[in-house]
């Protein structure tokens, strides 16, 4: 299958480098110049568990996309405010039978999605990989992890659709699944994201290091309430507690990925990037704000990213 993954940060490095060594036709789309240079001359140089790998996979900037690069499936890695710019970039790539993945951290991407592609051709999912940038053209893969999706339009061609890109990942070892209640996995995906990514930015510390602290479970549990009491009126249940539990058998574990540095971490602290904040506890905030759902701890927490972007100059 040819196949764009647009935004070649970690995540999208990683699975393009797995899909590129099942034998599909990669192409890394992205629109940092000096990566995506280093990728062109020397190749994409990954830590893969350990082993140092380098490999040869195509890469073009999104302002240089041509026709040439025509995608059967379009895996959508690209931070979530460059997210309608991506699209825009690839307008030249997208036919009417292109498929494209959504697997943003974050809420909603589907509503500028449908601006680019039609409905039964939209799948939204997430996933639990990880995966680090250590430079231009560099990047440290770790772990194991799963995705989840589903179709958009619940018609038989979507489902066929989606049950064929599961197809794709899983010969790539992504370990996918077709997921019936894909927005409660994206919710909780959001809440791991909600906690992990913005404490661990502001506390400048890894996933362990925070989870280690006496506050953190009372953190962590605050601000899951409030993501379960918006998508209790998105007629979406989410058990605070469970959640709570699986944050901190999953993430504070530094035998598995306790010590990994959140992506919101890596943009703002090592690459002076503006963060997704808006698109994850501000979603939240946003959301509480349509349903009457107070959101204190989410409030305090993107106000405290954006602070912290704003002294560190981000862009």
């Amino acid at each position: 299958m040819k196949i764009t993954i647009a935004g070649a940060g970690a995540m999208g490095s990683r699975f393009g480098l797995m899909l590129h060594n099942a034998g599909h036709e990669v192409v890394l789309v992205d629109g940092w110049k000096d990566h995506v240079e280093a990728i062109q001359k020397e190749g994409l140089k990954a830590n893969f568990n350990g082993e140092e790998v380098i490999v040869k996979l195509p890469a073009l900037l999104q302002s240089e996309v041509t026709e040439s690069a025509t995608s059967d499936l379009i895996i959508l890695f690209t931070k979530a405010m460059q997210l309608e710019k991506m699209l825009n970039d690839l307008k030249p790539v997208i036919h009417e039978k292109t498929k494209v993945l959504c697997l943003l951290n974050g809420i909603g991407h589907e509503e500028v999605i449908e601006q680019f592609v039609p409905k039964e051709n939209i799948f939204i999912g997430n996933t639990m990989w990880t995966a680090g940038m250590e430079g231009p053209g560099r990047v440290k893969l770790f772990g194991s992890g799963t995705v989840a999706l589903k179709n958009l339009v619940d018609t038989d061609d979507a489902k066929k659709g989606a049950l064929e890109i599961v197809e794709v990942l899983n010969s790539a070892g992504l370990n996918a699944n077709y997921s019936e209640n894909i927005l409660y996995a994206i919710y909780k995906k959001a809440c791991v994201n909600g906690t992990m990514n913005g404490l661990c930015t502001i506390l400048l510390s890894n996933m362990y290091e925070f989870g280690s602290t006496t506050d953190a479970h009372m953190i962590v549990e605050n601000i899951v309430k409030e993501f379960a009491e918006v998508a209790k009126n998105e007629n979406i249940e989410i058990n605070v507690s469970e959640i709570v539990e699986y944050i901190e058998s999953n993430c504070y574990n530094c035998k598995t990925i306790g010590l990994h540095y959140p992506s919101m971490y890596q943009d703002l602290n090592k690459n002076n990037r503006l963060t997704e904040i808006d698109y994850i506890n501000g979603a939240v905030v946003r959301k509480g704000e349509k349903y009457g759902v107070p959101t204190p701890y989410c409030a305090f927490l993107t106000a405290l990213v954006h602070c912290k972007e704003q002294i560190l100059g981000a862009k």
